[in-house]
């Protein structure tokens, strides 16, 4: 039986554990669904088991719509972690007991019961309580119960968290085996990376109520599109590299082209993924085959059984910088961030161990055998402010530090890099709720910036995105840029058009299929699901009630246009969003071509801080 999710939203005290999940589980997959704690993998299990309502979406099984359905009437199976057994009935009574509560005769309910026992490895436990049994053997009986009635749909929630490893092993190859031979559709969640690799047919990874990615376990752990998804499947290095005729950049030194590199998203900088054990080691340049990364010296030597950990210290003459934020909002500017060495996680099997013993100290070089590169148009974030107070300001705005946050991405100094020019890297932050926020954002698209976020200091973290876009030119750029954001923050995103009540037909139409085609693409390219919406009225009366509103939103433009277009677009149709004293937040994704000589009207942004601007903030950060 298939599974279909639909725009799946559910609040608890007004925020979104479940936001807007679109999901499809073909019939007899064995699905898993991975995510820390509080990601809502727990949530969206109950919905599809009836036990909890949905406050937005539909969900159907095999086309049957089962949203308003009784969890009894829907077919399916559950197992908790904890056991839930009768403590006062035999493990064959427990067994038994769907089916006795639907009136099935006690002969025909011994044979379904002897079965389930056979298939679950437990023949001749039948007369044992729950408490003659281990705590792997009651959770195979819990499995049988919930086999019973022969259910449609397998729903298991962590059953294996209360185990110990050895029983885990076991318990999990008898569920797939059991589901192989059934055929039975199977949702499983869990927090366990090892879990779902063992069992998955495919893997759905979930974080701050979204369902992030969905692949294959390989796909995902070797070309995962976030930097979540990249950390939380293993151990990963993540550097900010620069692409270019030559190759992949990574501080002084270039790689070969990759395959990612050519597919990744927009933009001059990108975040770099190698895994640990894609990183060679040897004793100098010379004897490496592989890409040189840099030179280093081993910090730490770790005994890992069939592998071993190093963590290697690159110089910082090697100019690698890091794509993960070290602390989760950085109290000092960007430079600091910099001028911190770079630690490489490697892992090396025993063969390659006996070739090169390693100890705490040694000088070593290393080398990429193979990296990836992530599409994410968020490689970093870089304050466009010479004033250290509202540079300061801006660190702490509640928006800025949940995308920091969650995304671990570095807030850094153009200057760090060594940026010959400033185009297309970073998203640029601006401070808004004044009269110079629309100057600022056209010098820095002059510059060649194509992503800005404009932020007034004092706004709290928005709980809605509303995404805009000029033409259809834009609209793949701004999507890319949407849902990185999305999958960061917990707020419901729409996709917005303005209609005109006098417009013809044929553009009312047109309209409509734009926004449909926008959401088409938010989930073949990304796995995101949103929102669309038609405002009736003009464009300014719909800026202005945003502008005029007391919640915060973030407001997504993708506009296309060069530079003096975009002051005239922003000042002529957006302005009101930009006043002082406002709840709005503005992110451009702006697709026009940037125009020579524009950067003379930037009053100093591109000098983004300076050495005392750097003192001040150290010591006064907030």
């Amino acid at each position: 039986m298939s599974i279909n999710f639909e725009q799946i939203t559910k609040h608890y005290n007004a925020a979104p554990v479940v936001n807007d999940v679109s999901l499809q589980i073909e019939a007899g997959e064995f699905f898993v669904l991975l995510g820390p704690s509080g990601s809502g993998k727990s949530t969206l299990l109950r919905i599809a088991a009836g036990l909890t309502d949905v406050d937005h979406g539909r969900i159907s099984f095999h086309g049957r719509d089962v949203t308003n359905i009784r969890a009894r009437e829907r077919g399916v199976g559950l197992v908790f972690q904890h056991y839930a057994l009768f403590r006062h009935m035999t493990a064959g009574e427990n067994v038994e007991f769907a089916l006795r509560v639907r009136g099935v005769r006690r002969r025909d309910r011994a044979r379904r019961r002897d079965e389930l026992l056979q298939l679950v490895a437990l023949e001749g436990y039948q007369g044992r309580l729950p408490g003659q049994l281990s705590g792997g053997q009651q959770q195979r009986v819990a499995v049988a119960r919930a086999l019973a009635h022969e259910p449609q749909v397998l729903l298991l929630d962590e059953p294996f968290g209360a185990l110990d490893a050895k029983i885990r092993v076991e318990l999990r190859e008898t569920i797939r085996q059991v589901q192989r031979r059934l055929g039975m559709t199977t949702i499983l969640v869990t927090h366990d990376q090892e879990e779902a690799f063992a069992l998955a047919d495919r893997i759905g990874i979930m974080n701050n109520g979204r369902l992030l990615e969905t692949g294959r376990a390989e796909t995902l752990y070797r070309r995962p599109a976030t930097r979540f998804v990249a950390t939380f499947l293993g151990a990963a290095n993540l550097f900010l590299g620069e692409r270019g005729s030559e190759g992949l950049r990574l501080g002084n030194r270039f790689l070969a082209i990759g395959d990612s590199l050519k597919a990744a998203g927009m933009g001059n900088e990108v975040v770099t993924i190698v895994r640990p054990e894609d990183i060679e080691v040897a004793e100098d340049e010379e004897r490496l085959r592989s890409s040189l990364l840099s030179p280093g010296h081993v910090l730490s030597v770790d005994f890992g059984g069939a592998s071993e950990r190093l963590r290697v210290q690159l110089p910082r003459e090697s100019e690698v910088i890091s794509a993960v934020a070290r602390e989760h909002l950085p109290d000092a500017v960007g430079a600091a961030h910099a001028a911190a060495p770079v630690v490489v996680e490697v892992t090396r099997t025993n063969g390659e161990q006996a070739q090169l013993p390693l100890t705490q100290g040694k000088r070593v070089a290393l080398a990429i055998r193979r990296f990836h590169v992530l599409p994410t148009p968020i490689s970093s974030f870089r304050i466009l402010s010479s004033d250290p107070a509202t540079a300061a300001a801006l660190y702490q705005a509640p928006l800025l530090r949940q995308l920091v946050q969650s995304m671990q991405a570095p807030v850094l100094d153009a200057q760090d890099l060594g940026e010959r020019d400033a185009t297309q890297t970073g998203v640029a932050v601006i401070a808004g709720g004044g009269d110079g926020a629309i100057d600022d954002i056209v010098a820095a698209a002059g510059q060649g910036r194509r992503q800005m976020l404009c932020i007034p200091p004092q706004l709290a973290l928005p709980r809605r995105m509303l995404i805009h876009c000029n033409s259809d030119v834009a609209r793949s750029a701004t999507l890319g840029l949407v849902a990185s954001v999305m999958r960061h923050l917990h707020a419901e995103a729409t996709f917005v058009s303005v209609q005109s009540p006098t417009a013809p037909r044929s553009e009312v139409t047109s309209s409509f299929r734009r926004l449909l085609d926008a959401r088409a693409e938010l989930q073949e390219t990304h796995g995101l699901d949103i929102r669309t919406d038609v405002q009736i009225g003009d464009l300014n009366g719909w800026v202005a009630h945003l502008a005029a509103s007391s919640e915060p939103v973030l407001v997504v433009l993708g506009l296309d246009g060069s530079p003096p277009e975009l002051e005239r677009i922003l000042h002529s149709d957006f302005q009101p969003l930009f006043n002082r004293g406002g709840n709005c937040a503005v992110l451009l994704s702006c697709t026009g071509a940037p125009t020579a000589g524009t950067e003379s009207r930037s009053s100093g942004i591109d000098s983004l801080f300076d050495s005392r601007a750097f003192d001040l903030m150290q010591r006064n950060p907030h």
